[in-house]
């Protein structure tokens, strides 16, 4: 069964991750696709591979930390596709390094692509879902709920973009606007080989084991799933429910086990 034959989906950060893996899993859904990222060379290859599926795939080049980027790229969607039904504000990154060695230009750096990007997302995205009645999928983190040491930076970003997810929700409700909060554990994707610069370095050890993370199109099935439901939130891996769960019923059970652990996230190549 294809739950979204015939729609528009807009997704940011399309060039790797779950980005990616989303958008495949939309066009299989039956929906044409607007790719959205920095790497152009990916999407055009991305798209390509959504055209043989028989769906339009649209690659369109945008940096969600530029001001006005996004409400080009949306327009040129919405003139080319016709419509916008779905867009997922998927395009982030993770700085990773205890407090006492960041700067703030750190956070700012994390706030300006995970919650600023998100903001322009939906601003731009906003006007035309509310003329489809359509959905804005934010996507967070387990993290957004359990802020664990080491990624302080990330973890506020994450929480920032839920508490927008939900102060949406209630604002847009009336106008028929869904939005669903979409929150992974450890997938598999880019993200942990990126450092706090946003250089990706290819041959980083990811330093989760790989039983603990979920490939990235498994992933994007539930995401796309609760995409097509309207549901409220997702969380996303057997774990990243778990943890979830425990923050918020067993609060100093999760206070804890952190308090003994070591910082998880480290920058790609750091070993302090």
């Amino acid at each position: 069964m294809k739950r979204l034959e015939g729609k528009v989906a807009l997704v940011t950060g399309a060039s790797s991750g779950i980005g990616e893996a989303l958008a495949r899993e939309l066009a299989r859904q039956g929906a044409s696709v607007a790719l959205l990222a920095r790497r152009t060379d990916r999407l055009e290859t991305l798209a390509v591979e959504l055209r043989a599926l028989g769906v339009e795939a649209l690659a369109v080049q945008c940096d969600v930390t530029r001001d006005g980027d996004l409400e080009r790229a949306v327009q040129h969607v919405a003139e080319r596709l016709g419509r916008i039904d779905v867009a997922v504000a998927n395009a982030g990154f993770g700085i990773a390094k205890r407090f006492d060695k960041l700067v703030v230009d750190d956070y700012r750096r994390q706030f300006e692509t995970n919650v600023f990007g998100v903001i322009r997302t939906a601003q731009a995205v906003v006007p035309f879902l509310k003329a489809t009645r359509g959905t804005l999928a934010i996507v967070g983190s387990v993290t957004g709920f359990v802020a664990t040491p080491g990624a302080s930076p990330y973890a506020m970003s994450k929480f920032a973009v839920r508490a927008l997810a939900e102060s949406l929700r209630a604002e847009l409700k009336t106008e028929g606007v869904a939005i669903v909060h979409v929150a992974p554990g450890f997938v598999d994707s880019e993200i942990r080989k990126i450092d706090n610069r946003g250089v990706l370095h290819e041959h980083a050890a990811d330093p989760i084991p790989g039983w603990l993370r979920m490939p990235a199109d498994v992933a994007a099935r539930k995401i796309a799933r609760a995409i097509a439901r309207r549901r409220r939130e997702a969380v996303i891996t057997g774990h990243g429910k778990l943890a979830v769960f425990l923050s918020r019923h067993c609060a100093p059970l999760v206070a804890w086990i952190l308090g003994r652990g070591k910082p998880y996230r480290r920058e790609p190549g750091d070993k302090g």
